[in-house]
């Protein structure tokens, strides 16, 4: 079954960075703006971008993720003629390994790839949030007869040494490439989005997993590798709404931003829809005495108390008296009356007990110390209890350190 493009979308990360909220699960799978998932983003582009075939490669705590996935139906990604696959690492005749960088998963997965014997392949991230349209890169991939296309965009100076930056001639196409540079000498950063022509990619691959001193990763090795053999590199800019939510701060602040429309992340725009896996409860509830300003809240959901500035994942509940601002609810998540929640990320299932005050306003704390408060999955906040701006508790409501 031969396709012109597929995409593989590497979502095998631990998401360490996340802490507690990936304990139990992969980070594609956590949840965010209240109905999605992470992993939704790059399934909906792909689906909306006209790629019909899309290799998911799992590792880490793979179950949610996996059952989330499903047949890929709500992305109609469930076709007979591609659709998605889950890829785990697995054991063959020779043996097997787990993946041991992002070039590794890849090259682990030829025979997949090989399958659909590809002009162009698209690697994609599992841990963004943007919308984009990758048919238009693989047209500049094409234009610019490139054997490696990597999506970029302008970042702030100050933020330079944390991606990989290229140098670009007049005609945008790659003339150095540096991993996290110390004294970075552009500001136009990958965004870890590729698209390669198989055949190019494929040798590469190969050679790189020949390499005992390689780390078989495409930022560090393969990349660097086809720039120093002089292949020709393009480089494709983005400008859209892009944010890597691999850590709290990011992922709270990209959750504030869908609240925002003028921060370019809109998620009602018709035209480029984000899917999600539908969530089986009944319609929101508000109750009389609730007070709900600029908020998303999802179905399941219950209020009775005050929610301001808040993102509430479907099935949650906030009693009477209670206040919940400027946090990200996850799904179940319980508030009893007359409780504050301020600033703060609750795992699913949380339930903060009557009275109890978690988190506080950055106003709130005169040390310096302050910081988001993120309580994991299952996390009970025994009634009365005061959590500090900052802090993260660990599923038995222990301290735990970021």
């Amino acid at each position: 079954m031969k396709k012109e493009c597929i995409a593989m979308l590497l979502a095998g990360g631990q998401g360490s960075r996340l802490y507690v909220l990936t304990g139990d699960m992969a980070k594609p799978a956590v949840p965010f703006g209240g109905k999605y998932r992470i992993i939704d983003f790059p399934l909906s582009n792909c689906t909306n971008s006209g790629i019909d075939t899309v290799g998911v490669l799992t590792q880490y705590r793979p179950l949610e993720l996996n059952s989330y996935i499903g047949s890929g139906q709500p992305w109609d990604l469930d076709g007979s003629t591609g659709g998605v696959h889950i890829l785990p690492p697995y054991q063959g005749s020779k043996g097997g390994t787990w993946y041991k960088g992002t070039a590794n998963a890849i090259y682990q997965n030829i025979g997949f790839i090989d399958l659909y014997d590809p002009e162009y392949v698209v690697i994609l991230s599992g841990d963004h949030i943007y919308k984009m349209d990758y048919s238009k890169m693989v047209e500049r991939h094409k234009e610019a007869g490139a054997a490696c296309t990597i999506s970029v965009m302008e970042v702030p100076w100050s933020e330079a040494s944390r991606f990989g930056i290229m140098a670009v001639d007049e005609n945008d196409m790659i003339t150095e490439f540096a991993e996290k540079p110390k004294e970075p000498k552009s500001n136009l950063a990958s965004m870890g989005i590729y698209v390669f022509s198989w055949k190019a990619l494929r040798k590469y691959l190969t050679e790189d997993e020949a390499n005992p001193e390689s780390e078989n990763d495409f930022g560090k090795n393969v990349i660097p590798a086809m720039l120093n053999n002089g292949e020709r590199m393009a480089a494709y800019r983005f400008e859209g709404y892009w944010k890597d939510v691999g850590t709290l701060d990011s992922l709270w602040d990209a959750n504030m931003d869908m609240l925002s429309p003028e921060s370019g992340l809109d998620l009602h725009d018709e035209s480029w829809p984000i899917y999600a896996r539908s969530v089986n409860a009944p319609p929101a509830f508000l109750g009389m005495k609730s007070h709900v300003t600029h908020s998303a809240f999802n179905r399941g959901s219950v209020v009775d108390g005050t929610v301001e500035n808040s993102v509430l994942a479907p099935n949650v509940k906030v009693g009477e008296g209670a206040l919940v601002s400027y946090s990200v609810l996850l799904p179940g998540t319980v508030v009893e009356p007359g409780a504050v929640v301020e600033y703060a990320i609750l795992g699913e299932g949380c339930r903060i007990g009557k009275d109890c005050k978690v988190g506080g306003t950055p106003e709130s704390v005169t040390d310096g110390t302050w910081g988001l408060t993120v309580l994991a999955p299952g996390c009970t906040v025994a009634e009365g209890r005061e959590v500090r701006p900052g802090v993260m508790l660990n599923r038995n409501g222990e301290e735990v350190s970021k």
